[in-house]
């Protein structure tokens, strides 16, 4: 029989690279986050609309400048949100890792 030195053979673990499972669980604190840019963002749209509209603190600027700040919030909430739905939906090409961790 003859001798075969391990240490130099190539193994089908060396070629495809290690084996792991992909755990896919929901990231809780960055949905939470998420969830909540949305909500507050959408209540500074339309507060800074009903602000705007009955001129509260003297000028429509304020409103405004409400509804802007809550666009900034909405945006980025809206998006994340839309991300944990399709991956929690399963949808093709969504998955939770897209989302970055907080």
């Amino acid at each position: 029989m003859a001798y075969v030195d391990h240490a130099f053979s190539i193994t089908d673990e060396d070629i495809n690279g290690p084996s792991y499972v992909a755990h896919n669980r929901p990231p809780i604190k960055e949905i939470a986050l998420a969830v909540s840019l949305l909500i507050f963002g959408t209540l500074g749209i339309i507060v800074g609309i009903f602000m705007a509209y009955n001129r509260v603190g003297g000028d429509r600027a304020h409103g405004f400048f409400f509804s802007i700040l809550g666009s900034l919030l909405f945006i980025p909430g809206f998006y994340y949100t839309r991300i944990a739905y399709y991956a929690y939906k399963g949808y093709k090409g969504f998955s939770f890792s897209n989302i970055p961790p907080v």
